[in-house]
């Protein structure tokens, strides 16, 4: 009983949920983003250098019936899209680093005193005009 107890406490800890959206999210983007890849970047580079097919190229090893085949197109083809894969997360990451910077810029530096009205600095504890405590939590007990 102990067990499944600590799995429901490991289970509901937020972090945990954060994990399961994101691989989620994350499945779902790399999808998107192997779509891109292979059905618009892929043939546009194959046009460009003469309509190779990269999926399609290997070695056959040995003599027999069914030689083996060292397919080296698709590790190049793997390259590939990892290369554009990597570059399109780095754009995602960048505009959503983009996003975030404007809005830590937009955050406000002052706040109104809610007692006597003037504009203060927002990370104020005490009002500097009327000396009114803003946030209780905040002072240590031992000078309340």
């Amino acid at each position: 009983m102990k067990f499944l107890k600590e799995f429901k406490e490991f289970i509901s800890r937020g972090n945990v949920l954060d994990l399961a959206v994101a691989v989620i999210i994350g499945a779902a983007f790399g999808a998107i983003v192997n779509s891109l890849v292979n059905d618009l970047i892929t043939p546009i580079l194959s046009l460009i250098i003469g309509g190779i097919d990269f999926s399609n190229l290997f070695i056959e090893i040995g003599t027999s019936a069914t030689p083996a085949k060292f397919a080296y197109g698709n590790f190049i083809q793997s390259l590939i899209n990892f290369i554009f894969i990597s570059f399109a997360i780095f754009l995602l990451i960048k505009g959503i680093g983009l996003v975030l910077r404007k809005k830590k810029e937009e955050a406000p530096v002052t706040k109104t005193c809610p007692y006597c009205g003037q504009d203060i600095p927002a990370s104020a504890l005490r009002c500097p005009c009327c000396t009114t405590i803003l946030d209780e939590s905040a002072v240590p007990k031992e000078l309340r």
